[in-house]
């Protein structure tokens, strides 16, 4: 199961790679109007990769603290990921829709969030599992 944790942490990585691609080329940052607060725009990518090479060490090592401390790093990344979702949503189309992420198609948003969910879940059934709760 912590392979397949693996796999689908990695390609959300890549389908948020691919959100952030979409984000910088159409100003990101340097844009006057975002609904998106700059530190959980950059705090969401490096804690997602922070939390990926630590279970990259459980998967290496089998540790159970190394999947612990993957797994709390996936919370933050979650909560992170959770508040940039709901910005995105509330802006959709209404009249308050202006900013750099309004470029987000919707389909690779669903598909970032869906493999997160799928993440999650294996990387706590697995933590769950190493420790016999």
């Amino acid at each position: 199961m912590e392979f397949a944790a693996l796999a689908a942490w990695i390609l959300a990585a890549v389908a948020g790679g691919y959100l952030l691609i979409i984000w910088m080329a159409h100003g990101g940052a340097s844009t006057k109007v975002t609904r998106f607060p700059i530190l959980i725009v950059v705090g969401h990518p490096l804690a997602a990769i922070g939390g990926l090479a630590v279970w990259i060490l459980y998967v290496a090592t089998g540790r159970a603290a190394y999947a612990w401390g993957a797994f709390a790093a996936l919370l933050v990344v979650i909560l992170q990921g959770f508040m940039l979702f709901t910005r995105w949503l509330v802006g959709r189309g209404g009249r308050h829709a202006r900013g750099t992420e309004q470029a987000f198609p919707a389909a690779a948003v669903a598909v970032h969030g869906g493999v997160a969910v799928t993440t999650f879940v294996l990387v706590f059934l697995t933590v769950m599992e190493i420790t016999g709760a």
